[in-house]
């Protein structure tokens, strides 16, 4: 039993596709998942790091703009259609499955075109260009948020599955992750990170922040600055007089390999708004103060947030206008308000979805067979 698993261009794209990959093996020892994305992209380098095998295909996006340019772009398209046609027919997948990019069009209309039942998974409430023009060829859709289905065709066959999260994610118990930080029970922990890469501008606010809940007894913080940008914060702090150790109830790190334990452990975080972080949350059920990236693909990071602020689960901020003075006060009336930390909480929680990827490969079963 074969499939192929396509998605590239970037992490958001590439990871979920990775983790159907190898829920995809799990399920079905005896199956094989072949990985088809970009040459050049990023996808290049992490499928063969997963072990698994890779093909791919010469593509590249359309410009929004009128452009000479998007003619040799659908040239390549229609190229990499034939290409990935030629591989669909020599591997013959049961499904094929994509998590988006501009590498997935190709590769599910060759499918599309050959038979093969195709499904694609959208990460963000506004949905990329690709699969919103994908949606009207595909077997099934497959959403991480509700409020994405209004972005496609009524007729599309959609489901909301929610995102694939880390296992690790439910193995952690609040009361074992506090013990093994030492946080005491009674107290509240703001976990605040900007990603994997860190954020600039939340670094910059955090200075003030950390500054002003400095010492102060019955709340902890855990800042993450991004290796990036770990000096710049240090020199930072320091001008602002604070001490990089020894601060009691801060503790800064470049990077944070635990990650899954400081969710547990934490009251309140701190983030960005891309829909990894935001699946992650809301599986721990865990509210959060969002500052949407703005440079994100159609600006989808606020989507993302917005869609949690309206269910009660999350404050947002935009990027454009935090300030360390603002979040500082946004997070002191939060936690002063212990009812409606708690409020946050429960509305997170229903929004998670911690079967995500069981849901997944269940709808690839369905149109497997």
């Amino acid at each position: 039993m074969n499939f192929v698993v396509t998605g590239g261009g970037t992490g958001g794209h590439i990871y979920p596709a990775l983790a159907i990959a190898r829920g995809l093996l799990a399920r079905h020892p005896d199956a094989r998942v072949l990985y088809i994305g970009r040459s050049g992209g990023l996808e290049a380098d992490l499928v063969p790091k997963a072990d698994l095998p890779f093909r791919s295909i010469p593509v590249t996006g359309l410009k929004r703009s009128m452009s000479p340019r998007n003619l040799l772009v659908l040239w390549r398209a229609a190229r990499g259609i034939l290409l990935a046609r030629g591989i669909l027919a020599d591997f013959k997948p049961r499904v094929v499955i994509g998590t988006g990019g501009y590498v997935c069009g190709p590769v599910v209309l060759a499918a599309v075109l050959l038979g093969i039942p195709t499904l694609i998974h959208e990460q963000n409430v506004l949905p990329g260009l690709t699969n919103r023009l994908l949606s009207r060829f595909v077997s099934q859709v497959a959403l991480t948020f509700e409020d994405a289905r209004q972005y496609f065709p009524r007729k599309a066959r959609i489901k909301v599955t929610g995102l694939p999260v880390r296992p690790e994610l439910l193995a952690w118990r609040r009361d074992e992750a506090r013990r093994a930080m030492g946080i005491p029970e009674d107290a509240r922990l703001v976990l605040s990170f900007g990603g994997s890469q860190g954020a600039r501008v939340l670094n910059v606010a955090m200075v003030e922040v950390l500054k002003q809940f400095r010492g102060q007894t019955g709340v902890y913080f855990l800042h993450v600055t991004g290796p990036g940008h770990y000096e710049e914060f240090c020199s930072r702090a320091r001008e602002a007089g604070l001490n990089i150790t020894g601060n009691g109830n801060i503790i800064l790190m470049p990077y944070l390999n635990e990650m899954p334990r400081a969710l547990a452990a934490a009251d309140i975080a701190v983030c960005r708004a891309g829909a990894a972080t935001l699946a992650e949350l809301t599986v721990v059920g865990l509210p959060a103060i969002l500052i949407p990236y703005p440079y994100a693909a159609g600006n989808h990071q606020e989507y993302n947030a917005r869609s949690l602020e309206k269910e009660g689960a999350a404050l947002v901020i935009r990027d454009r206008e935090l300030t360390g003075s603002l979040l500082a006060e946004s997070l002191a009336r939060l936690l002063a308000q212990p009812a409606k930390l708690k409020e946050m909480a429960a509305a997170s929680r229903r929004l998670g979805r911690p079967r995500a990827l069981d849901e997944i490969l269940e709808l690839i079963d369905n149109l497997a067979w």
